[in-house]
């Protein structure tokens, strides 16, 4: 079942000079229970995106369900039906006020949500629980370290239990450590609450160690999705790097066109290949040079990163700026 669904979502920034094609058409589905990485290089449209799906911008064009509620024509109900955890701003973290204890701050995030206030205590024990902030309702939130002020803006957004919640850079600034520790919550608010997880990330690595599938756009239009191995092997596929006595030439010869190999390059005295398996293409390979009577010197296999996918597919890595970066968006005041 769909939790979020979009056909051709736009939006375009007007000025006196230019206009700007933030997002040109985007469409994406995502099931319920799942926790997809939304990824972009700075400019690409993705923060755009985000805003239109939470409801802070209102697309120019297209369609979109967000959590049963449609975007355009009711987005109070989806505000009503989601959590929203903004981007961590400045030493200080996220929107909570630092001179209010972790309590005061459950709390008022659940009485604005209209949670009935019998269930509030409940919520807030179950939360602190589940986001290890147990022992912090009296705590000021200044006082609290990078990594506890993050999982309490979690906690605010998860007060009215949502079906789905958007995290927006979850775990910028934070220790890698802190940041380990919070992936470990990530994971357990859809394992243990069921909570459908829609997050951006500029942490590659993060995408690939959290996320069922990964979205990646550019230039305002999805450019790839599918797994982290899917993406990694369809996109960029595994690289074998080999020496042979005599030099890679007469094996570069032997090898192009054969069977799985996509490209072969010669770099100093070694012969790079991309395959698309390559724990099935080596013993292949091998025996084409075993025949040939070209002597094996040394061989290496190594797994695309989705470092690889990025630059296959965008050209540029995930925090180069875009030359057409969209304006920031005005939140809209209820």
């Amino acid at each position: 079942m769909a939790i979020i669904e979009a056909r051709g979502l736009a939006r375009t920034f007007t000025s006196r000079k230019r206009t700007v094609e933030a997002v040109r058409g985007v469409d994406l589905t995502v099931s319920e229970g799942e926790i997809v990485g939304f990824l972009g290089p700075n400019g690409a449209g993705k923060t755009t995106t985000l805003r239109m799906l939470t409801t802070l911008l209102r697309p120019t064009a297209g369609t979109a369900t967000v959590a049963g509620a449609d975007l355009r024509a009711d987005p109070v109900e989806v505000r009503r039906r989601i959590g929203y955890v903004a981007q961590a701003i400045g030493a200080t973290g996220g929107g909570s006020d630092p001179n209010a204890t972790v309590g005061e701050e459950i709390t008022l995030q659940a009485q604005l949500y209209r949670v009935p206030p019998g269930e509030i205590a409940d919520r807030t024990a179950r939360l602190t629980r589940q986001l290890d902030l147990g022992g912090l309702d009296d705590r000021l939130v200044k006082t609290l370290s990078g990594g506890q002020r993050r999982r309490l803006d979690i906690a605010l957004g998860l007060v009215h239990s949502p079906r789905l919640v958007f995290l927006d850079e979850p775990t910028t600034g934070l220790d890698p450590q802190s940041r380990s520790n919070l992936w470990d919550h990530i994971r357990g608010l859809r394992e243990d609450l069921g909570t459908t997880i829609f997050l951006t990330t500029h942490y590659l690595e993060e995408a690939d160690a959290l996320c069922d599938r990964i979205l990646v756009i550019d230039y305002g239009k999805i450019v790839a999705e599918g797994t982290p191995e899917e993406l990694k092997r369809r996109i960029s596929g595994d690289v074998i790097t080999l020496r042979v006595n005599g030099g890679p030439d007469a094996a570069e010869g032997l090898l192009t066109g054969h069977q799985g190999v996509r490209d072969i390059t010669v770099s100093g005295g070694s012969l790079r290949l991309t395959v698309d398996r390559g724990e099935e293409a080596l013993p292949g390979l091998l025996r084409e040079l075993d025949l040939a009577g070209l002597t094996l010197q040394s061989i290496q296999l190594a797994r695309p990163s989705l470092d690889d996918v990025f630059l296959t597919v965008t050209g540029r890595s995930l925090r180069e700026d875009a030359p057409d970066a969209a304006p920031p968006a005005r939140v809209p005041v209820a």
